[in-house]
Formats: C-alpha cells, structure tokens, sequence
C-alpha cells in the first residue's frame, strides 16, 4: 500500500503544475490542509464521469488519521460542493476531475465529532426501522396494479450498476412483469381486516355479517321441492297449543276446530302417542311434540321460545281438558285487540269443575273485566292478584311481547307453572288495565285430572295425591325465588343508585 503523505504529495505537485498551465485555476485550501487545490471552474464532469476515465487516469484514494480529515471543495455553478476524503477521485491527462460516490453539498470540513455523531444517528435509524418493521405484519405481495403512466418516467440508464449483477435489461423485464401481471400489494393481514366481530349481534353471532343472521324462527311448514318462497299459501298470524293424551282425542278435536287456518296447532304429547291422531286430517299440518310424563311449562320453556313464537301476535297456551262449545278463537283475538289485553284468558262457565278465583269467572252483559270482589282478606290492593291483574294458567292467552317476558320468568325445574298467575303482571305495565278476563267468549273447565295420573304412588299416597304436593311445594319455591330476587336487585340499586 503506497505511502499516503506521498500519495498526497504526488496529487499536489501534478495540481500545481497543471495550475501554472492553466491560468483559470483557482485555489481554495481548506483551513488545516496545505496540500490541496480546488480544481477550475467548468472542469468537472458530474454525470458522465465513470465514461471519462480513460487507461492513462491516475487514481487516488484520499485518506487520512483520525482528526487529520479534509475535503475537496469545488467551486461549481451550483455552489460549493465538498467530497469526504474517503471518496476516490481521478485525474486523467485531460486535466478533468472525476468523482465516483455521492457529493456532499457543503463547504465545511467534516470534524472528527461529526462523523461520529453521523455514524450513530445512521445505526440509530437503522435500528429504528428495524424495531418498527417487526412490529407490523409482514406484507405479502399479491396484486400491485401500476399504472401505465408510471413506466415511461423511469429512465433505467440511471439505475443499472456494474457490480450488483442486475442489468438493465433484467431491470425493466421484472417491473414489466409487475405491469402485466397487474400485480397489487395487499398486506398479510387482510384476513384480519376482513374478520367480522359484530358485539350487537345476537350471543354467539357476533362474527356474521348481520345482513345473513335470521335471529327468529317460526313453525311454518316448507315443502322440498320448487320455490321457498312460493312455500306458504298462508302464514299463521297465531299459535295455539295443547298438551294432550290421547284419551282426550275428542275434546281435543272439538277445540282445534275453533281455530281457524290463521293459527299454526301445536300438540304436547305427554303419553307418546302421536301417529294415531292422524285420524284427524287437522293433525297432518299440525306440529307434534312428544316427550312423556311431561307438563306444558315444561314443554313451553323449552320449546317456544320467544325467538320462534315471535312471528305470531298471539300465544294460546292450553289445557287439554276445556270445553269451547261457545268459544270462537277470531272473536276472541278481536276483543283482546279492542280492549288493549296483553294478558288473558277466557272466561269460565260457571258449570265449570272447578272456581277457584272470582276473578276468572264469566260475568254477563260485558266483553271483558280487570278486576273482582273476592273474600275479605285475600287482596291486599284492588289492582293486585287476586283482585286485579290476574288470569289462571289453565287457559293463557299471551300477546307477542308479553310471552317474550313470561318465558323468561318460567323456571326450568318448576314444571308444574303454580305461582305463576301471581307474577304475570309483572311482564306488562300497568298490569290491572293489560291483564283481563274475556267474558263475550267463554270455556268450560272440565278439571279432568288427567296429568295426575301420570304421577307414580309414594308411601302409601295415590298417584295423583304426589303430584298435587308436588304443585304445591313448586308454588311456595317460585315465590321465595321471586322475593329473593326481588330482594338481591333493590339492595344492588341502593348501594350503587348511580
């Protein structure tokens, strides 16, 4: 390796002479370093220079101890410009001075401290966008469409390089294929992006677009064959159910013709027997439901969820041992519309087998009533139960919105439903105006004890006899749920009313 002081001393004494020839040369030494010239004025060549140099250049690497750095200022048209000593220039027989790296655009000497601080501001910022590309998913290139335009700005002969391998030619053959191949960038994370989550959306569906979530069913029969939506001639505006054995066929029979093609029938089984009532042509389009020994609330909880009775205005939800001898279900829907009912039943003859409330029994020469005179002592206020705001669950009518809040009030162990006529008005507001008894349209109850036979005998007692403790027991714990409920939410509203 040459001696860089004669190096330099070389550089200098072929400067100065070429200064002597040449008059239009002027000096401009950096303060700190006696051996270099500035070159003339109009001399440089800046975009053609590696073309320049020819077999008789004189290459020079300029370098220098630390703290010992200069540069070369050259006085152009564009300003100073000033190139860092560990730049190669060359000087060729033709007196021009050729550059090969990227000038600086300044007139002062990069000190010691500078580079320093340049060197670690670099490695800082590479260091940076390396923390900040990590921290982004990784972009997958799948389509990236260019526009045409964009191609004929790009001048390849400015960005081929000898040494890297890549021509020209291979340059423009890859961007050309990105063209054609209209190609976009789309980052990795797409499917992120197109990950639905929807928290107003029904429990569970949160990740469904909510244009395709059908929330509510019904039981409308479907053909499988042509249309869907040619399916249904009519759609039931009202659902009535029984739960029924078949030893109460003929009754049942008899109730289900009150019901015009408006009502969707629905039929408990609670003795397994369902084939044999297609005896009926009715049952062919009615839906049948059989699990044994089982009662209607039990029944009804499980599977006439508001979500599925929502289609229909009005729920009907029957014994299996009522006479309707006077009973028509259209006019019985178009008196409860009138009257403003959300909650109701028919009401009883009073040939019926059992009366155990004032309040449900027919009263004459009215519609409907919402409220009744019972025994000294057994209402506490006029417009509570047993009073006012009272139906039985024999015969329950529910509008829509009321079932919507009953269904959720059932208790899924207390099947027998005792205790329940007590707490319906809190499902409607107010209660003694919404909850009434329809006295136009009457049924008879003919108290058939047909589910206490499907009891079992225990310690001596009938089969019936367990079921009506049974009943009883089931009274007394819904009410002690219903006050302890009650009791938890006032306590939870006083101690944070905000």
């Amino acid at each position: 390796m040459p001696n860089p002081t004669a190096v330099l001393r070389s550089a200098s004494t072929l400067i100065k002479n070429t200064k002597m020839a040449n008059p239009n040369w002027k000096t401009s030494r950096p303060q700190g370093n006696k051996d270099i010239e500035a070159f003339p004025r109009g001399q440089i060549d800046k975009k053609n220079s590696a073309k320049d140099v020819d077999s008789s250049s004189l290459t020079i690497w300029l370098s220098c101890p630390v703290g010992h750095c200069f540069c070369l200022s050259l006085e152009l048209d564009v300003g100073i410009w000033c190139v860092p000593s560990f730049h190669r220039f060359q000087l060729t027989s033709k007196k021009t001075f050729s550059i090969m790296g990227v000038p600086l655009r300044s007139g002062n000497v990069i000190k010691p401290s500078e580079m320093t601080r340049l060197t670690i501001t670099t490695f800082a910022g590479v260091f940076l966008g390396f923390l900040i590309g990590v921290s982004f998913p990784t972009l997958s290139l799948t389509k990236i469409n260019l526009p045409s335009s964009l191609f004929p700005s790009i001048d390849l002969t400015y960005i081929e390089d000898k040494r890297s391998g890549l021509s020209t030619r291979k340059l423009f053959n890859a961007l050309s294929s990105l063209k054609d191949d209209k190609v976009v960038m789309v980052a990795s994370n797409k499917s992120e992006k197109t990950k639905i989550w929807i928290p107003t959306n029904p429990r569970g569906a949160e990740r469904l677009p909510p244009g395709i979530i059908t929330s509510e069913s019904d039981f409308y029969l479907h053909r499988l064959w042509g249309q869907p939506s040619e399916d249904l001639t009519i759609k039931p505006k009202y659902l009535v159910t029984f739960t029924v054995g078949y030893n109460q066929k003929s009754n049942i029979d008899a109730a289900v013709k009150k019901f015009s093609e408006n009502f969707t029938i629905m039929l408990f089984h609670y003795d397994g027997l369902t084939t044999e009532w297609d005896e009926f042509e009715w049952s062919k389009r009615a839906i049948h439901v059989s699990v044994q020994k089982q009662t209607k609330w039990w029944y009804a909880k499980r599977f006439l969820h508001p979500d599925i009775a929502a289609p229909y205005d009005y729920v009907f939800i029957w014994d299996e041992d009522l006479g309707v001898e006077n009973f028509d279900a259209e006019e019985y829907i178009k008196l409860v519309r009138r009257h403003g009912l959300e909650i109701s039943q028919p009401g009883l003859d009073a040939n019926s087998a059992s009366l155990t409330w004032a309040m449900t029994r027919k009263r004459d020469n009215t519609e409907v009533h919402m409220d009744t005179e019972e025994r000294p002592g057994w209402c506490s206020d006029q417009h509570l139960p047993p009073c006012a705001s009272f139906v039985e669950i024999m015969a329950t009518v529910f509008s829509r919105d009321a079932w919507r809040c009953v269904w959720h009030m059932i208790q899924n162990d207390l099947v027998h439903g005792w205790g329940l006529d007590f707490a319906l008005r809190k499902c409607v507001e107010p209660s003694h105006e919404k909850i009434g008894v329809v006295d136009a349209q009457w049924i008879v109850h003919q108290g058939v004890p047909s589910l206490g036979n499907q009891g079992q005998p225990v310690g001596g007692k009938a089969s019936w006899q367990g079921v009506r403790e049974r009943c009883r027991k089931e009274w007394t714990m819904f009410q002690d749920r219903m006050t302890a409920a009650e009791k938890a939410y006032y306590e939870a509203v006083e101690s944070n009313p905000f």
